[in-house]
């Protein structure tokens, strides 16, 4: 309320408590005028009466919300359900232009804005979460696997002699498939056996470059978060790697965010070497729904010419959820869940390491993995082929999910690229396992239950096969007896 309608206001109440009242909006104002000044996450989390008024204020800015707006054009942000328009907050035009999904849209000066102040806000919990030196970075309304597309397919203009991406392996579908999508060919590396972990290959990675030569490659294609045995990849020596050849690097840290160990490898990397950008999830680091991703980078005007590859405008969708996200929580919010994370980490590793133990199987140390964990499955593999992937369906028919059993063995063709031991980055893992992780917003109750479910399926599966034992040492006995008899 403007100070014209607040004297309108006096003459109807009692102008002490008009103004008590405008003094209670003007707290919120504040806050607003924080953000809008500074880009950047406030400390404390706004309550949720400050952000829908900001909402308000933003979309009242467009101008499918203007009040006798005239619209003849295709797109005037027309709605026809109200719920639909409400679930937007009737943020309707998006964001970008046809050229550039960063660009400031004329007719939606609100929308635009929230597309800014969200791209500075992440910013900001990137550098909160370990990446100091970042220097840009956007939200793109897709998922993590067409973001590292859209980022090959940027390099693409740099290097046109390019046909290879170099990617040490990892069993994942969507990032593998975003090399082809991109329409490159993916040169596997597979990974280095060391204690139980798989580790980067650098020495396969160095001469794979000089086989097919620097200028014939695009990219180096690593990852951070990971599922155990593997971990993280070396990041600073392929980093190191990358600057001695003149290949850019992109780095696939889908649910690394939440982990100051994968945020700390890409510092480290970009500080020694070259990172060109480096992707990661909205709904995996942010708790929002699936469908956004963060590109960051160390060069501004690369991370704009990945932007400017986005053809066409956007959603609005994805930068909504986590602004509002990140406005509920404030930094102190977000570094509380990180820190709640990583107590539920080792939390999780103490009790599934006794739970290992009580079954005579182990833990594997997985010492450079900070979110997943393996425990392996060995005497449930050696009893019974079929074991392993019937625990899988045990814990999910019990209301298990994200746990993933990983039998030996497996093949799987994917995009006419055929992988051994297909799940466990390795064509010949050790053994079957089984991975469990500690990710942003577990609760000890996650884990308690977790475990009394496996253990029950685990206390099973020893049952059957002590009666299977049983039985067949009876059938022994009674076989050796009809020969004495006989």
């Amino acid at each position: 309320m403007n100070a014209e309608n607040q004297g309108c206001s006096e003459r109807l109440v009692t102008a002490a408590y008009v103004r008590q009242g405008a003094q209670g909006r003007r707290a919120h104002e504040l806050r607003l005028r924080a953000l809008l000044e500074q880009g950047k996450c406030p400390e404390d989390g706004w309550d949720e009466s400050t952000i829908e008024l900001f909402l308000h204020e933003l979309a009242i800015m467009d101008s499918n919300n203007f009040l006798g707006n005239c619209g003849v054009g295709e797109r005037e942000g027309r709605v026809v359900s109200g719920l639909v328009a409400r679930r937007h907050y009737r943020l309707i035009h998006g964001i970008g232009r046809s050229g550039d999904i960063s660009a400031v849209q004329p007719k939606a000066a609100g929308s635009s804005l929230l597309n800014k102040l969200t791209n500075s806000v992440v910013l900001d919990i990137i550098k909160l979460a370990g990446v100091r030196t970042v220097a840009s970075c956007f939200v793109v309304p897709m998922a993590t696997g067409m973001s590292l597309t859209l980022c090959f397919l940027t390099l693409r203009h740099k290097r046109p002699k390019a046909k290879y991406i170099i990617w040490p392996r990892i069993d994942q579908k969507s990032c593998f498939k975003s090399m082809i999508t991109a329409g490159f060919e993916p040169v596997v590396i597979e990974n280095a056996l060391e204690g139980d972990e798989l580790r980067t290959d650098l020495e396969a990675v160095e001469a794979k470059i000089k086989a097919l030569g620097a200028e014939n490659i695009l990219c180096v294609h690593s990852t951070t978060s990971c599922f155990a045995p593997r971990v993280p990849d070396r990041l600073e020596e392929l980093a190191v790697i990358c600057a001695n050849y003149g290949i850019p690097h992109i780095v696939n840290n889908a649910y690394g965010v939440q982990s100051s160990k994968c945020m700390h490898l890409i510092q480290q990397g970009a500080r020694v070497g070259r990172i060109d950008a480096f992707v990661q999830s909205l709904d995996k680091n942010f708790m929002v729904p699936v469908g956004g991703a963060i590109i960051a980078g160390f060069n501004e005007s690369f991370i704009q010419e990945i932007s400017k590859m986005y053809p066409g405008r956007a959603s609005a969708s994805p930068s909504l959820d986590v602004l509002i996200t990140l406005l509920s929580l404030g930094t102190s919010g977000y570094k509380k869940l990180l820190k709640e994370r990583k107590e539920m980490f080792s939390y999780l590793s103490s009790e599934l390491k006794k739970l290992a133990d009580n079954h005579n199987e182990r833990l594997l140390d997985t010492s450079h993995n900070p979110i997943s964990l393996a425990m392996s499955l060995k005497n449930l593999d050696e009893s019974n082929d079929a074991a392993v992937t019937q625990l899988g369906s045990m814990l999910f028919t019990r209301q298990v999910s994200g746990a993933r059993v990983v039998p030996r063995g497996s093949v799987q063709t994917v995009n006419n690229y055929t992988f051994k031991g297909f799940m466990s980055h390795a064509n010949d893992y050790p053994c079957a396992y089984l991975n469990a992780a500690s990710a942003i917003g577990i609760k000890k109750q996650d884990v308690d239950i977790f475990l009394k479910r496996l253990d029950k399926c685990l206390k099973t599966f020893r049952k059957e096969a002590n009666q299977e034992r049983s039985i067949n040492e009876i059938s022994d006995s009674n076989a050796a007896t009809e020969q004495l008899e006989n």
